[in-house]
């Protein structure tokens, strides 16, 4: 849940009108850095690489770089990888004190590429990147790099002249500038010299003109000290031949980004925003610091591995106003070419970017994964439907509503409980009064197989009587303010303190609180959801902590803010597992994130409202999530704030049915949204849409597994699946879900009807429920009614489903599938099916089923994708559905001994759909089905 205010902590005020209170949060110009960065003009630029001064070995060049303003010095290094990746790393030499290197995001780094120089002349240096295809160009005056594959022109780094680092230095109103001689000349040798380099450099550095902002800067009532002063830097990119670029989330945007030429830039600070503004450049709850750019010929990345705070500029160029001297004689054809500029700017710590070169969509998603891993694969019944609001008051409540589903016939999997399920709002317990016997009520709902997930804040109440306080507090755990002390700041408790996650020694720690002699009253079927991990900070500046307090290693906040979020989930999730001595999944929900998140749960898109383009806005919100390997993540069904009319409540679940993670959740003060309080025509809607979410959660798991072994978001913009289909780029009303599903989810007021677009040459598409075909591309008009959810199976694919109503996604465990075979043109089809118990580790030790669905020339053949799986299942095959079929004499079902059964079909001629009933094998077995 988002900020109230303090006011409203300790008030019962009813709900108030709401909206981002904007003045609460920086502009570019009340930021003194982006402010610095951002006034820099494009041009000439300052810096001179030193090319004499190159140092090549086979998986680095390392190559000095000198401001011509000061003539100070960064060490500029160039890293080939395997995969066709590039990083690029820019330091100090001698800074005063070493800058902040992001830990803990990268699982590895890439097997180095070997770097060959290609070609040289005075101020020209050539090299291959790894192979023949990509070059490098390194232009000595003015510095800038060039990255070529073959005669074309990919990407320029500094063509616009925007590097600028500023350097660490010593203020000139203190006594430190003084020099003090040692008492005793114990110094390790080379010491005293660099020692005087970096003096000197100082000394340069004072030379620069000083600016408001530089050593401490005012936001309304909050100073922030800087006693290094200015550290900022920036560093822009030109791609030219590029109009489309996405990713950098979490806005609340459309997922193409805008040029901010005209607004602020984009900004990646993590902040707790109050019902926040819809198609802004504002920051949210989390930072991922990845772009992507697409055309009809390639796709490109860029990964600014910072965790300060980032502001994103993006301009729209023409290739010919920025490509200098010898570059034209690598572009092709006349007249101007587009062109993308991207200038990203961070507070602190260095520049460490990685540039992925594609050149395919998936290219990138798994260049990508390489760095910073991939989706972990969900516990099973995370993929369901979960209930939730702020807060069900007690026991009693909890046995009333999971009642109410059961009464109502509805499935669900978990029941979560806010804040006020623990004891004054210290976590990691209950309150006495309204949830005595904690581990009764867990257990009446695992009887049902179902869960719950129980909020754990990363603020801690301080209260001399709070144990889990009291431990943090003695162990030195706590972050530190400016002068030594515990950080404190006001949160749900009131008076709070700050684990400092950061500490691998306090993650450890929170990690060990999870097992079930420490959290009293928990069991395996409860869950987490780690909220407000922004941090947030009620009366801090931008409702976050002060960048001047203090972490594990004498690092600023400043340095380390975007990562506080991941942290928190990490040592959560690596809680979970322990607690199971290392054999379950956990499944933990973060609201605020980073690059590396994917790997410990799922995200949330935050406090939105019961406001039409509040549902709207949720499918780029996850979408740009997916493009940034976050594939786990939904929108609070009904919206956060306010209270949805029945209309905007259906349509919004039957978007959330089609978004992976599905979650209904509401203010304290709105009235009671249980499905079934709504009338008998709503709840039926609610019923259709709950039980289409879990006939396909067999689609979505496998889905998920793909998520895992490949990077592949699981719902992705219809570009990644059509990335010669212009007409999809800018598309984001309609998504797809792997490559099969086509969604197109309601979301106007009074709709009659909406615009479908159904992309690629040569595809087909059918209506999920009519069968209706289409030939693709096409753009036509469809008429809905208050059931309707565009939903459209791609020809050529073939999804499997359970479609015998439970109560829970753990009681169809071992029920029979349903394969939907959709025919394309050609008559083909092909799909994938992933079992396994659904919430152990075991998938790891080969204990699971992969298996590959292929139909052509009238035979359905089902063989293992990986041999190496093994694992019993009961589940068995019950129907075939192929659509798009012409009408058989007979179907037979062969198994591998050779044996050969015939088979029930029927065969509807206006839908040209044969329905193949009971085969009776076991889904995992190898077998064909022959249709003559």
């Amino acid at each position: 849940m988002g900020l109230l205010g303090v006011a409203l902590l300790f008030s019962t005020c009813i709900f108030p009108a709401l909206s981002v209170d904007r003045s609460n949060f920086k502009t570019c110009d009340q930021s003194s850095f982006c402010k610095r960065q951002r006034k820099l003009e494009p041009g000439y630029s300052q810096y001179r690489a030193l090319l004499g001064s190159a140092k090549l070995t086979a998986d680095k060049l390392e190559i000095q770089l000198i401001d011509d303003k000061n003539q100070l010095s960064l060490l500029l290094e160039v890293f080939g990888l395997d995969g066709n990746m590039t990083r690029i790393k820019i330091n100090e030499i001698n800074p005063l004190k070493p800058r902040y290197e992001v830990p803990d995001v990268l699982v590895g780094t890439p097997p180095p590429a070997n770097l060959q120089v290609t070609g040289q002349d005075e101020n020209t240096l050539e090299l291959s990147l790894g192979g023949a295809e990509h070059k490098l160009l390194v232009t000595g005056s003015p510095f800038r790099l060039d990255i070529l594959s073959g005669r074309d022109l990919v990407l320029s780094v500094n063509s616009r002249g925007l590097l600028h680092f500023e350097h660490l230095r010593e203020r000139k109103d203190t006594d430190s500038e003084k020099t003090v001689p040692p008492e005793s000349d114990d110094s390790v040798p080379g010491e005293e010299d660099e020692a005087a380099a970096k003096e000197e450099e100082s000394k340069k550095v004072e030379e620069d003109e000083e600016q408001p902002g530089m050593w401490d800067e005012t936001f309304k009532t909050h100073t922030d000290t800087k006693p290094n002063g200015p550290s900022s830097l920036g560093l822009d990119f030109s791609l030219p031949g590029f109009e489309h670029v996405y990713g950098i989330p979490e806005h609340a945007d459309n997922l193409r980004l805008r040029t901010t030429e005209s607004t602020d830039p984009y900004r990646l600070y993590n902040l707790d925003v109050f019902q926040y503004e819809l198609y802004n450049t504002m920051a949210l709850y989390g930072s991922v610091p990845l772009l992507l750019a697409h055309n009809v010929h390639r796709t490109l990345g860029i990964f600014w591995l910072n965790a300060a705070e980032t502001w994103v500029d993006i301009s729209s160029n023409t290739a010919g106003k920025t490509l200098l001297g010898k570059m034209f004689q690598y572009i092709h054809g006349g007249g101007e070419t587009p062109q993308t500029d991207v200038h990203w700017m961070s507070e602190s710590g260095i520049i460490d970017v990685f540039l992925l070169l594609g050149p395919k969509p998936n290219d990138i998603f798994k260049q990508y994964a390489s760095l910073t891993g991939t989706q972990s694969l969900p516990p099973y019944f995370s993929l369901g439907y979960h209930q939730c609001r702020w807060n069900y008051n007690d026991e009693e409540d909890v046995r009333n509503v999971d009642a109410g589903f059961d009464e109502h016939d509805l499935p669900y999997d978990v029941i979560w409980l806010d804040i006020e399920h623990a004891d004054g709002k210290r976590y990691f317990t209950w309150d006495p009064h309204k949830f005595p016997t904690p581990k009764d009520m867990l257990g009446k709902l695992k009887d049902k197989r179902r869960k719950m997930v129980a909020i754990v804040d990363p603020h801690i109440k301080i209260d001399s009587d709070y144990r889990i306080h009291n431990e943090i507090r003695s162990r030195g755990f706590y972050v530190k303010n400016k002068n030594g002390g515990d950080y404190e700041g006001w949160c749900w408790p009131g008076s709070a303190a700050y684990p400092d996650f950061t500490d691998p020694e306090m993650r450890a720690w929170w990690s060990s609180m999870f097992s079930y002699d420490q959290y009293e009253g928990s069991v395996d079927n409860l869950f987490v959801w780690n909220d407000m991990n922004e941090p947030s900070v009620f009366n801090g500046p931008e409702v976050t902590m002060h960048k001047d307090a203090v972490h594990w290693g004498g690092w600023e906040h400043r340095d380390v803010h975007n990562l506080y979020g991941l942290y928190v989930q990490k040592a959560t999730a690596e809680g979970l597992i322990q607690r199971s001595g290392g054999k379950e999944r956990p499944f933990v929900l973060t609201r605020a994130f980073f690059a590396g998140s994917q790997r410990y749960g799922a995200v949330w898109t935050g406090d939105n409202a019961a406001e039409w383009d509040h549902l709207k806005i949720s499918v780029p919100m996850c979408l740009s999530l997916g493009l940034v390997a976050i594939s786990f993540c939904g929108a609070d069904v009904g919206g956060f704030f306010k209270n949805p009319e029945p209309e905007l409540l259906v349509r919004w679940y039957q978007a959330g049915a089609y978004q992976p993670f599905f979650r209904a959740h509401a203010h304290l003060d709105t009235p009671r949204r249980e499905p079934w309080l709504h009338g008998d025509v709503n709840l039926k809607l609610i019923h259709e849409v709950l039980q289409q979410r879990y006939a396909l959660l067999p689609f979505w798991y496998t889905e998920f597994y793909r998520a895992l072994r490949e990077g592949e978001p699981v719902m992705r913009p219809l570009w990644v699946e059509f990335p010669t289909d212009v007409s999809t780029f800018a598309m984001d009303d309609q998504y797809m879900i792997g490559s099969a599903l086509l969604v197109h989810p309601v979301t106007e007021a009074n709709a009659r009807g909406v615009q479908i677009y159904l992309p690629g040459v040569g595809e087909v598409f059918y209506d999920v429920r009519s069968y209706q075909r289409y030939n693709a591309p096409q753009s036509f008009y469809l008429p809905v009614t208050s059931s309707s959810i565009p939903v459209y199976h791609r020809g050529g694919t073939i999804i499997p489903r359970k479609n015998r109503p439970r109560r829970s996604s753990d009681c169809m465990h071992d029920d029979p599938f349903t394969l939907y075979v959709a025919l394309n043109l050609q008559g083909e089809a092909r799909g994938e099916l992933f079992i396994d118990d659904g919430h152990s580790f075991n998938y790891e030790q080969n204990e699971f089923v992969y298996r590959e669905f292929n139909y052509s020339r009238g035979q359905l053949e089902s063989s293992s994708l990986d041999p190496r799986g093994k694992f019993d299942t009961p589940s068995w095959l019950e129907r075939v559905i192929i659509i798009g079929a012409s009408r058989p004499t007979s179907v037979t079902l062969s198994l591998p001994g050779g044996s050969v059964t015939p088979l029930e079909f029927e065969y509807d001629s206006r839908t040209s759909v044969i329905t193949v009933r009971k085969p009776g094998v076991n889904i995992a077995s190898d077998f064909t089905i022959s249709l003559r």
